[in-house]
């Protein structure tokens, strides 16, 4: 008990002394101290999971978004897993406290709106901000409207963001103010896609294909009639089909369009993964080796991303309450068509594990550490 708020520390740079960007690595031998908004949905409950065990970051303030509580209670109401794990109540949203607040970075698993409205405030304290919602995905706010349905008015705060998927974006993420942490099916085809297209190896317009499908948890804690147990169990449905908001964050991180790109997202009655099969055509002959070595090669410095030999394709028992993104492969040489198997917990290196490993990045820990 009590590994959650371990940070009991004096001496610690005051909010003026934070905007000093250039101090990270002197900070960086401190514990980390953190604050998550949202800690009721499924998300909050793996950040504090993972957070309750960081060796360099403990939690000081928890909240929910605000909409479901509306006075301070124990975690373990809204997390029975997490009973005995942290002293500090959750309080509903309290913009004026936490800014208030001696922290270095708040997480937001909260509403695409609600991040939406607070983290400039939060930048303008000087804190950095982990967001898990879709709020600063996209570089064009007049996106949002179409893919988010609303209106984006934090445009300074968007021209900050930083996309952060570790392995892509490494360096820039050591240096954000504000990460805006990938979709869960974003992470999986991102991941799968990225060396075949940075490389130059795939005839776009031949048509991208992902069929991507996830567990129950993807949707969020929030209740729905489309959730309800005897409608998930022993079904497999299609949903979001060309609409679904991972779309144009996908397209902007691989550089493609949305003509040469079908996603498919189904839903599993199963709790938690991510297994996307992803189809596209080769521009050259190639044999499967060769694709494993470029993806070897690529992800050679990402302790998170594990690349399966050939013959051996990933499954969602593989990845599941793990950090890991799985990445395996099959090809037909004499027609140049690959399908690349991507597998991760949505919950996992998907949101939480993600964010954290972002954090880790972003104070100057190894990108793994607290996560495997």
């Amino acid at each position: 008990m009590g590994t959650a708020t371990k940070p009991e520390i004096t001496g610690r740079a005051s909010p003026a002394a934070k905007g000093k960007a250039a101090d990270l690595k002197s900070r960086s031998a401190l514990p980390v101290r953190a604050a998550v908004l949202g800690a009721t949905g499924y998300a909050g409950r793996e950040l504090l999971t993972l957070l309750a065990r960081h060796p360099n970051a403990g939690v000081l303030r928890l909240m929910s978004s605000g909409l479901d509580r509306k006075r301070p209670f124990a975690i373990e109401q809204a997390h029975p897993v997490l009973r005995g794990r942290f002293s500090i109540p959750c309080v509903p949203l309290d913009l004026e406290g936490l800014v208030a607040s001696e922290l270095d970075v708040v997480f937001l698993a909260t509403p695409h709106e609600t991040s939406h409205d607070v983290v400039p405030r939060l930048l303008d304290s000087g804190m950095r901000v982990i967001d898990l919602s879709g709020a600063f995905r996209l570089k064009e706010t007049g996106a949002y409207p179409r893919w988010y349905g609303f209106e984006h008015r934090a445009s300074q705060a968007l021209a900050e963001a930083v996309y952060g998927v570790p392995e892509l974006d490494h360096g820039a993420i050591t240096q954000a103010k504000l990460v805006s942490n990938p979709g869960c099916y974003a992470t999986s085809v991102i991941l799968a896609l990225a060396p075949l297209l940075r490389s130059g190896w795939v005839d776009v317009s031949s048509g991208i294909i992902s069929d991507s499908k996830s567990g129950a948890s993807g949707a969020g804690r929030a209740p729905s009639g489309k959730l309800h147990f005897p409608e998930v169990n022993e079904n497999c449905r299609a949903y979001g089909i060309f609409n679904h908001r991972h779309v144009p964050e996908m397209l902007q991180a691989l550089d493609i369009e949305e003509k040469d790109f079908i996603f498919t997202p189904h839903l599993l009655p199963i709790t938690r993964g991510i297994l996307s099969t992803i189809y596209v055509r080769l521009q050259e002959r190639r044999t499967l080796d060769q694709v494993v070595s470029l993806f070897k090669q690529f992800y050679g410095h990402s302790p998170l991303v594990r690349v399966y030999e050939a013959g051996s394709l990933p499954e969602i028992q593989a990845v599941a309450n793990t950090q890991f993104a799985d990445l395996g492969f099959a090809l037909d040489e004499a027609t140049g068509r690959l399908i690349v198997v991507s597998a991760l917990d949505n919950l996992g290196k998907g949101a939480a594990g993600q964010a954290v490993q972002n954090m880790n990045l972003m104070f100057g820990f190894p990108q793994e550490l607290g996560l495997v």
